[in-house]
């Protein structure tokens, strides 16, 4: 033991003094103030760019909404000025602006604005319920902002005080008598966190503080903007006053804009709960109908904070749906109601959920999420109760709902039994027995699918190709140009059918990726004008129906030579004219001869060729089908522009692009 305790201490590095792998006390850094904050904005806010910057306004409209929420503010005005200025102002209590207790020598306003964890939101007692729970909100703000201002009025006096980055610049003021009373925080993003470019989106901000205004018919919201910040927006207002006094019902009648509904009511209402024992206590309001065109949403808000990621006060109405709607078909007679499943009831529905509570539970500074284990069952219990009342009460309502949402079952079990079927029973389904010869991997993990045209292409690739991971769906010639053809002649085409059923991952709105079958699927045809029309159909068939299968990296196109090229036991394979010419002039000694072998397709170049030239992953050339990024939008509305005007029903239109082009075929000699 001895011995092996010299060799670990002979053979261990000894630290160098002066280097950089030195770690001491001093290397240890204590932040203080709202230093964290300003060294970590993401922490809090989301990040550091333009969109995290509008977190600033949302912290700072949550406080004034909860004093309107807690009964003692009824107007808010927020106001975007020109120079990326802001001003929140509420008709509230106003933040106390007396010493504090712990810091006599700070008033209230300026530990609330300077300490990380301070408020009055904590006990209870001064919020019933709260936006604000970590005490962390305004003074995030106040850290993130290279110019702040408050003025308080209480008692008919006006106090001021002003910050910047988080510290106060001046000692809290007071000023003259006024006859009013609640908070202003007047506010300048920090350029040194977000960038000299980054400017609050006037449209955003509008619609941020509308939604506040809808999720408590309470309070009344002015709004204003600047109108140098408006140009070519000719939807946002300068100025507006806000004030919806059916709530949530309002919101969902301006949304809908006159689309047509399953059925006229709405089921919406509001309901307070009282807590007992363990339970918690608080308010649930909520509004929902369910539009004809089954595009639908679902929107969720605790203590008006939006949970863009649910969480369990939308799970708690989901089942609440789902069983009233059960309970009323058994009640009823009903059949056909166990295939339901909840997304058919809430999935076409348009759905507005705002539950009000103390001390609620978040996922994250960012508050996106609500995971307060006892608002599950609050929610559903109060509004279970209320939807058997409407169901019950509205019969005619009720039964219509109740039709289209088992008709949606039916649909989505009979589209199951369709569409989703094993990997073993795919190639019995198809109609042509032997057509899609499949690769032995049940996983989809680095498989592929090669898609050639004719049997006899399909038969060198089958002989080509690894059992294991390799799938070969030969078609026969040409398919349906399908952004010329009807839905109904697509259904109608065999080929079509034969390549949805093959990668088993549905088109349009039912493309769900998790079902596709191959990791690749490679369009494989010949090197020719006929094998670039068919590869032209194939991935205008991939743009129109699986977009997505597109975007998610999946579609390639295999390239095959044109030309084998031979001199004494050299082989070289030349993919086009140009290509061949240059091997001839680089590759090659000149006092021989070569033999020029021109493949009229892929049927026939035998299996060993085509494999070393176009299948085996080791040496075959891919090249990848990819779309611009949602990013690019301009570039997007080119692809569509170009797809519809080579692949549309308009001859004209590519009449008109023959014409346009037909000198860049001749330059390249074609």
């Amino acid at each position: 033991m001895a011995h092996m305790a010299d060799l670990f201490h002979q053979n261990s590095p000894k630290p160098a003094k002066g280097k950089r792998g030195d770690y001491t006390a001093k290397d240890i850094e204590v932040l203080e103030g709202l230093e964290p904050v300003r060294r970590r904005p993401g922490m809090y806010i989301g990040g550091s760019d333009e969109s995290a910057m509008h977190h600033l306004i949302a912290e700072t409209l949550d406080n004034a909404m909860d004093e309107a929420v807690a009964g003692h503010a009824t107007t808010i005005e927020v106001e975007l000025g020109a120079d990326n200025e802001v001003t929140v102002r509420d008709n509230g209590r106003g933040i106390p602006i007396d010493p504090h207790p712990k810091f006599p020598k700070k008033s209230a306003l300026e530990v609330i604005m300077t300490t990380l964890h301070s408020g009055g939101k904590f006990s209870g007692k001064v919020y019933e319920t709260s936006g604000g729970l970590h005490g962390v909100g305004i003074s995030v703000v106040n850290a993130l902002s290279s110019k702040l201002a408050v003025e308080v009025a209480r008692d008919k006096t006006l106090w001021t005080q002003t910050f910047s980055r988080g510290v106060a610049k001046t000692k809290l003021a007071k000023g003259g008598a006024v006859n009013r009373r609640g908070t202003s925080v007047i506010f300048t993003p920090d350029t040194q966190i977000f960038g000299d470019k980054a400017r609050f989106r006037p449209a955003l901000v509008y619609r941020m503080v509308r939604s506040k205004a809808y999720l408590f018919e309470g309070v009344k919201v002015r709004w204003s903007c600047d109108k140098s910040l408006l140009k070519g927006d000719d939807q946002t207002p300068a100025e507006d006053e806000l004030h919806f006094a059916n709530g949530l019902t309002d919101y969902l009648t301006h949304v809908l804009n006159g689309r047509k509904r399953l059925m006229d009511s709405f089921f919406a209402g509001k309901a307070e709960m009282t807590g007992n024992g363990n339970d918690i206590g608080g308010r649930v309001e909520w509004a929902v109908c369910w539009p004809d065109d089954e595009q639908g949403f679902l929107n969720s808000y605790c203590n008006t904070i939006p949970t863009a990621e649910g969480g369990t006060h939308e799970q708690g109405m989901k089942t609440a749906m789902l069983r009233g709607l059960k309970s009323y078909a058994d009640m009823s007679g009903s059949k056909g109601v166990g295939n339901v499943t909840g997304e058919d009831v809430w999935g076409g529905a348009c759905i507005m959920l705002s539950l009000f509570i103390r001390d609620p539970q978040f996922q994250g500074q960012t508050k996106e999420k609500l995971v307060s284990v006892a608002a599950t069952r609050l929610v559903e219990t109060v509004i279970k109760d209320h939807f058997d009342h409407w169901l019950s009460g509205d019969m005619a309502s009720a039964n219509t709902l109740l039709e289209t949402v088992i008709a949606r079952a039916s649909e989505r079990v009979k589209k199951k039994q369709d569409q989703d079927f094993s990997r073993k029973s795919a190639t019995k389904k198809l109609r042509l027995p032997g057509k899609l010869t499949d690769c032995t991997r049940s996983s989809p993990r680095g498989t592929e699918l090669f898609i050639v045209e004719g049997d006899s292409a399909g038969g060198s690739a089958k002989q080509a190709r690894s059992r294991e991971t390799q799938a070969v769906l030969p078609l026969r010639g040409k398919i349906l140009n399908v952004a010329s053809a009807s839905d109904d002649k697509m259904r109608a085409n065999q080929e079509i059918q034969d390549l949805i059923e093959a990668l088993g991952c549905g088109i349009r709105d039912r493309y769900d990726e998790s079902k596709l079958r191959y990791e690749k699927i490679i369009i494989m045809t010949d090197a020719d004008v006929d094998g670039a029309h068919i590869a032209s159909l194939l991935m205008t068939f991939f743009y129109q129906e699986m977009r997505a299968l597109i975007d998610n990296g999946h579609l390639y196109l295999a390239l095959p030579p044109l030309y084998r090229l031979s001199q004494r036991g050299t082989t070289i394979y030349a993919m086009d004219d140009a290509d061949k010419a240059r091997l001839m002039a680089t590759a090659f000694d000149a006092r021989g001869k070569v033999e020029v072998s021109r493949f009229k397709g892929l049927g026939e170049m035998p299996p060993g060729q085509l494999k070393e030239t176009t299948m085996d992953p080791g040496r075959r050339t891919l090249l990848k089908v990819m779309l611009a990024g949602p990013e690019e939008k301009s570039a997007q509305r080119a692809t569509a522009k170009l797809v519809e005007q080579l692949m549309g029903r308009n001859p004209e239109e590519r009449f008109k692009f023959i014409q346009e082009n037909a000198k860049f075929a001749a330059a390249l000699d074609i």
